[in-house]
């Protein structure tokens, strides 16, 4: 078996702020803490160097990526509208621990979270933020569009449908009984949410992204 690859994570507001050597410190010093500064790096160089700067520097993790695309391409994307909210998922495993989040796309204050949960995946978790995300909107009666980085996620709340390949069991009964309640939601709601796709390649990583790439 491979040993898993050492990640520095930064955290530049947070409670504390400093520079971690695993997920589990630097989720400890971010939980709570509305519009926590954090991200992770494959070196304990890159993170030192990384902290010595400011967090806009690094916002955006994915900026090197916007390289790939043309200019008449990023004019063709555009920004993103901040007048919405973003959601995400993050899975420790395939299946694993997975949890999932909704925050503001301007101010990436976290709005909802849940998990973690046990033997679960990333396309479960993505397809729970989106459905708890549209009952957010819908309750709160917020007129918001919400971003998600995931096609399969997105098909399936189209479909009304969780179509994993996951083994349900007593393991994992609690997010089984959420997806169902996800499903029943969908079925039985109507909403006028725009649904859309966070364009990565542009935009750098979604802002509920959880930071552990």
């Amino acid at each position: 078996m491979s040993k898993k690859k050492q990640k520095y994570y930064v955290v530049w507001f947070g409670n504390p702020t400093g520079i971690f050597r695993s997920w589990q410190e630097c989720k400890k010093a971010i939980t709570g803490v509305t519009g926590a500064q954090y991200k992770s790096f494959e070196t304990l160089q890159e993170a030192k160097t990384a902290y010595s700067k400011d967090y806009k520097d690094y916002k955006g993790k994915g900026a090197s990526k916007k390289k790939t695309l043309t200019k008449e391409q990023l004019q063709k994307i555009g920004e993103p509208n901040l007048y919405s909210i973003a959601v995400d998922a993050a899975s420790s495993g395939n299946p694993g621990k997975m949890e999932y989040r909704g925050v503001d796309t301007q101010t990436h204050k976290q709005l909802f979270h849940q998990g973690p949960f046990q033997q679960g995946t990333n396309n479960v978790g993505e397809f729970l933020a989106l459905v708890h995300g549209l009952a957010y909107l819908k309750k709160i009666g917020s007129d918001r569009i919400i971003y998600s980085d995931s096609k399969i996620a997105m098909g399936w709340v189209r479909r009304k449908k969780c179509n994993t390949k996951l083994k349900w069991g007593v393991h994992n009964k609690n997010l089984y009984e959420l997806v169902q309640r996800a499903e029943t939601w969908l079925k039985t709601n109507n909403y006028t949410t725009k649904v859309v796709k966070w364009e990565t390649k542009a935009w750098g990583e979604i802002p509920a992204d959880f930071g552990r790439k």
